[in-house]
Order: C-alpha cells, then structure tokens, then sequence
C-alpha cells in the first residue's frame, strides 16, 4: 500500500501486540515515519527495541489518560491508528471503573487531541465484544444485542463517540471491530491472555489445556496481517464513510473445540484439553459479516485460518528457541 514519503503515522500501544505489527507494517512502507505512544502497562519494552535503531521510528513513553501527552503526540501526525486500550473482557469485570478510565477517557483525549492537532484520519480498534448477547449470524454492523461485560461497554461508547466527532468536529474517525486477533507477539504469559496464545504454549509444554464450556462456542478467528490491512485500508478511505464501524475478521467461524484439534495436530502432540464451566461475560458465537469492509473501505483479508495458525505456531516455536 502506497503512502507518501515522510508521512507519518501515531500508532497508540505500539508497543503492544496489534501495534507493535503495525509499527512493523509501516515501517517496511518505503519512507514513511512511525510515532509510538505507549506507556508500557501492557506492552512490552522488547517490542520497541527492535524499531528503536530505526530513524523513521520514535518511542514516546507516556499514558493516554494524559491529555497533555496525547496532545504532544499528536503534533504534526498524518494518521492515527489508536489501539490503546485495556483487553480482556474477564479483567473488566473485575476493574468497571479502570477500564472506563484508560478505555472511553483515553479514547476521547486521543480524538480531541486529534481534532486539535488537525489529524487526517483517526483509525481506532474497537471489538467483536460490542455484539452482546445478540444471536444474529453473521454479526452485522448495526443489529448488535445488550453488552455483556465493562469492556463491551467501552468499545460502544467509543464507536458512539466515533460517530460525534465525525459529525460535530469533522475528524475522520474509523471504527474497526476486531474479531479475534491472533498471531505473532501475543503474549502467552499474561493472566489474561487470549486463548490461542495461551493454548500454543501450553501444548508446546506438554501441559493441558483448559477450555470453558463445551468447545462448540464459536469464533471468527483473524490472524494479525488481515488487522494490518485493515487499518492501512482505513487511512485510505474517503472521508464520506468516516464516522463508521466496519468488522474486521476473516469471515468464517470455527469452534473452540475444532481450533483446539488443530493446534494439536499441527505441533504434533496428542495432549486432550480439560474442561470448565462457561466464563461470565463471554459471547456464544462470534461470525463476521465482512461486506461493508469489503466494499467501503477496499478491505480483502488474505490469511485464513489454517495457515495464520501454522504461521503462529512456528513463530512461537522460534521464540522458546531464543
């Protein structure tokens, strides 16, 4: 995807999962320059180490709750990509109030700031959460249920917030609802973390793995380059779709259980997982309708899900080789 010379981008929590492989994504774009926001809660140093000798690459280290910061990282930006955020939909049951803080506050201290500071387009990752308790398949954008945890909350009120500062203050916001990210640099460790992940390394480890509810619980699972895309698309997006929410995922839904049997037939391990009662707040089926991406933002995801776990896997081989 083409972009001018010295154009730069903010990615917010670059120095994150998603943001650190946009930061990577950009990067590899000729000669356009990448501002990273993170304030390290989540992220992890090692992944702004590996950009830091970069001269089209800047770290500033500092919280999205500060508006004085965002307003400074803003300054001369072409695009935002914000990805700053609290995950984890289990945590935010546990901590309402800190994820109304970093998630909805921060969100609209980076849109201000953004208004502020002139930004062309304000890309920010919203999530397949904000679908609810709606039964509809495919999930379409437009047709979403009751929220089922804090963390869904957020995000609603960030693609609300989203649409008003298109309409009132003429920024350029795109929503994306992110389903299911996977793929390189998701932490495995963290209390947490998501399942594909955690699964890789448990298996590689030869524990067994623990899987809430029946295993027939659906997901449209999206390896990280379709989210890469997805966002870059979006800065390329004219200004009459601006204001939006599109689904971002691969369009196919695959259950826990038979995503639980690939891994284990791809590494190689006849381990059998355990199972639990079904986790509070969590969605019944996830399936993306894709449509509007498709057409509006010219959004065509390349990697499916048999070879984003394969690609997953051996990246996470590599890293215990380290």
């Amino acid at each position: 995807m083409n972009f001018k010379d010295s154009t730069i981008f903010l990615v917010t929590g670059g120095a994150g999962f998603i943001g650190s492989n946009l930061c990577e994504a950009i990067l590899s774009m000729g000669n356009c320059k990448v501002r990273c926001l993170d304030d390290l809660s989540t992220g992890k140093w090692e992944n702004v180490d590996m950009f830091i000798d970069n001269p089209n690459y800047t770290f500033l280290q500092g919280d999205i709750c500060d508006f004085d910061i965002c307003a400074r990282a803003t300054q001369g930006v072409d695009y935002v990509l914000h990805q700053a955020a609290l995950g984890s939909v289990n945590r935010s049951i546990k901590f309402p109030l800190l994820y109304e803080k970093v998630n909805v506050a921060g969100t609209l201290n980076m849109m201000e700031a953004s208004v502020k500071n002139g930004i062309k387009k304000f890309v920010y990752a919203s999530s397949s959460s904000v679908y609810g308790d709606s039964a509809e398949l495919p999930k379409k954008e437009g047709i979403e249920g009751r929220s089922l945890s804090p963390y869904a909350v957020t995000k609603s009120t960030c693609e609300d917030y989203g649409y008003l500062y298109k309409s009132l203050y003429g920024l350029d916001t795109y929503g994306l609802r992110y389903f299911n990210v996977f793929g390189k640099r998701q932490d495995p460790n963290s209390e947490y973390a998501a399942v594909i992940p955690l699964f890789i390394k448990q298996i590689l480890n030869d524990e067994q793995p623990v899987i809430f509810g029946d295993g027939m619980q659906s997901r449209d699972f999206t390896y990280i380059t379709n989210v890469v895309e997805a966002n870059l698309r979006a800065c390329k997006a004219t200004s009459e779709v601006a204001g939006q929410i599109f689904n971002i995922a691969y369009g196919e839904r695959t259950r826990l259980i038979d995503m639980y049997n690939t891994l284990t037939n791809v590494i190689q391990k006849d381990i059998l997982p355990l199972f639990s009662a079904e986790r509070v707040g969590d969605i019944k089926h996830s399936h993306a309708d894709i449509t509007k991406a498709k057409e509006l933002l010219g959004y065509e995801p390349q990697c499916g899900f048999s070879d984003g776990i394969s690609a997953a896997i051996e990246w996470y081989k590599s890293q215990e080789q380290k």
